[in-house]
Formats: C-alpha cells, sequence, structure tokens
C-alpha cells in the first residue's frame, strides 16, 4: 500500500522536495495514517517543516478528548499540534443547511491560516478512494455538472490528497496490524449527513448488485476524468479565440459566445469568471441569468452579483468591479 501511495503522489507530483506541510488531523483512522506516512518521509529529508491542525467543532460533548487524543499521537511522532475549537475561529459564516459543509468550511479557514503562520506551501487532507466515491454520489444528487462528477483533485491548490486512491480497509488494517491507535468519530454513523446515508445505505447496495463496483467506479471516474481534461483544454483554446484582453480585462465577442453549443457556452462562461478572479455562486441557474441578460439587445449595464457587473457594449460584454 505504502509503495502505491508513493506512486501517486509521484505521478501527481504532490509533494515537492523540502515542502513545508499543513496536515488535517482529526484522529480519525485516515489522517493518523497520513500522519504516519508523511512522517516517513520529513525523516527521509522530502519534507522540511510538518504541522499538524485540529478543529474542535464542538458538536458533541467530549469531542476535548478528540483534541486530547490527537496532542498524544502528534507528540508520539514528534510533529508539532496546532489547535483550536471552533467557537474560538471567530468566524462570521453563514449556516446554508449543511452541517458538514459548515464544518468544512471552519476546517480550511484555520488550515489556510496556519499555512501563512508556517509559511507552509501544501495543506494535506486524508480523503481517500471511498471519501471519493462518497463525494461523486452526493454531487451526482444535487445536480452537479460533468466537473462536479470527477470528483475531488489530488491536488488543488494548496490542498494535495495523497490517499485519494487508497481504500479505507487497507488504512485500518494497517494501524491495525502496527497497534497504531486512532478514534472512531460516533457521528460517522448519523443519519444526519448525507455523506453517512451514502456510504452506510447507498454504496453497499451497489457492491452487493455487482462486487466489482470499486474497480469499475474507478474506470469510469478515470474517463470521466480525461473528458473533463480534454474540454478543458477545448474551453481554453475557444476562450482565446473569442476573448480580448485590454489591461487585465477580457472583453468577449457576443456573436460568437452565443453561437457556440450550450455546453461549451457554460463553460466559457465559469471560465471567463474564473479568469476575471470574481466571486460567484455555483449553479446553472446563475449561469442561465448571465446568459440570459447576454442576449438582450443593446447596450446595458446589469450588477448581477454585489461585487461586480456585467457590461454589455457594441456586441462584447466585459464584467466590472463595483468598486470600479
Amino acid at each position: 500500500m505504502e509503495k502505491q501511495i508513493r506512486a501517486f503522489i509521484n505521478k501527481h507530483t504532490l509533494i515537492p522536495k523540502k515542502s513545508n506541510i499543513i496536515l488535517g488531523l482529526s484522529g480519525g483512522p485516515d489522517s493518523v495514517y497520513l500522519l504516519d506516512l508523511l512522517s516517513q518521509l520529513k525523516a527521509e529529508g522530502l519534507i522540511n517543516k510538518l504541522v499538524a491542525a485540529h478543529v474542535d467543532h464542538e458538536w458533541r460533548t467530549g469531542s476535548d478528548k478528540d483534541t486530547q487524543f490527537c496532542a498524544e499521537i502528534a507528540k508520539k511522532y514528534h510533529v508539532p499540534l496546532a489547535t483550536k475549537k471552533l467557537s474560538e475561529l471567530g468566524l462570521k459564516l453563514k449556516f446554508e443547511g449543511s452541517k458538514e459543509e459548515f464544518g468544512r468550511k471552519a476546517r480550511r479557514y484555520f488550515f489556510e491560516q496556519l499555512a501563512k503562520k508556517h509559511d507552509a506551501n501544501l495543506i494535506a487532507l486524508a480523503h481517500h478512494a471511498q471519501d471519493q466515491q462518497e463525494t461523486f454520489f452526493i454531487r451526482l444528487i444535487r445536480g452537479s455538472s460533468l466537473s462536479g462528477l470527477t470528483g475531488m483533485n489530488p491536488k488543488h491548490g494548496l490542498y494535495i490528497r495523497p490517499l485519494l486512491e487508497t481504500n479505507k480497509q487497507e488504512i485500518v488494517d494497517f494501524l491495525d496490524k502496527n497497534n497504531i491507535p486512532y478514534l472512531i468519530d460516533p457521528s460517522n454513523v448519523s443519519q444526519e449527513f448525507l455523506r453517512n446515508r451514502i456510504r452506510m445505505d447507498v454504496i453497499p447496495a451497489l457492491k452487493k448488485c455487482d462486487a466489482r463496483f470499486d474497480i469499475k467506479f474507478k474506470e469510469t471516474l478515470d474517463r470521466l476524468i480525461e473528458t473533463e481534461q480534454f474540454l478543458e483544454q477545448i474551453t481554453k483554446e475557444t476562450f482565446e479565440q473569442i476573448a480580448t484582453e485590454k489591461k487585465g480585462i477580457f472583453y468577449i465577442n457576443l456573436k460568437k459566445l452565443l453561437s457556440l453549443h450550450p455546453a461549451l457556452r457554460y463553460r466559457i462562461l465559469v471560465y471567463w469568471l474564473c479568469k476575471q478572479n470574481v466571486t460567484f455562486p455555483v449553479g446553472i441557474g446563475f449561469l442561465n441569468e448571465i446568459l440570459k441578460f447576454l442576449k438582450q439587445p443593446g447596450s446595458k449595464e446589469h450588477q448581477i452579483h454585489p461585487s461586480w457587473s456585467l457590461i454589455k457594449k457594441k456586441g462584447t460584454a466585459h464584467i466590472r468591479p463595483a468598486s470600479y
């Protein structure tokens, strides 16, 4: 298993030599195994600095014991641990109905603050192959695009996921065999969370239908990723053909944009928004609102977002920040 993970790390260039890494440590088997692995890489000189980070969400009685366990396991591996309670973060996050998503945003905020403090170039997360399966079905249920269905990336910005093709059972078997302690989060069996319902109900049913589910799922996901990468290249090339840059502003030729196939049109819009570094809500409804405006005749301005507006003039469209 370790050999396969190291090959995965090398294949995706996840950990350049002398990296400074923040490790998200929950105390569960996945993050404990990743602590063990990254500690080995640090001993070998690949990693320069390794700092573990733990957030106490305070969602259940006794959650402080998880923090204590993380402190003990980090000390065993001679890795410094930074901890924070959710209430101490001082975040003004809007709760949108998903406790899991709220917690994820809080953790990422803490990890990214630590990355700045420790001059870290990477944040390591312990997502594994079964997490990837669960993510696929969560996004499928919520109506994701092809990009979303390709799942989590091995590397995205500061974040790396070295265990993304490793099976959970292999991780647990390794820890048990080597008498390495880990925590079992009781919330992992709560039907309150969609991820848990998929893990406990949907995936076992699929495996019962066909014992080859794990293998075939990975094959399908790999094909989706290949398709997505091809479409990303087509999107980039098409954008360069229909857009003109002037002083950091991209002007889109509306006639060319609106003549594109709808699937490519949506991708161009997302690519354009990302190129302009503007914030925008993820969803087809928002993109449809943009298209509806762009199809209207005449020169117009539409403040489609609190931070920026769309400007239509002389057959082109561009984005203007609200502070412009």
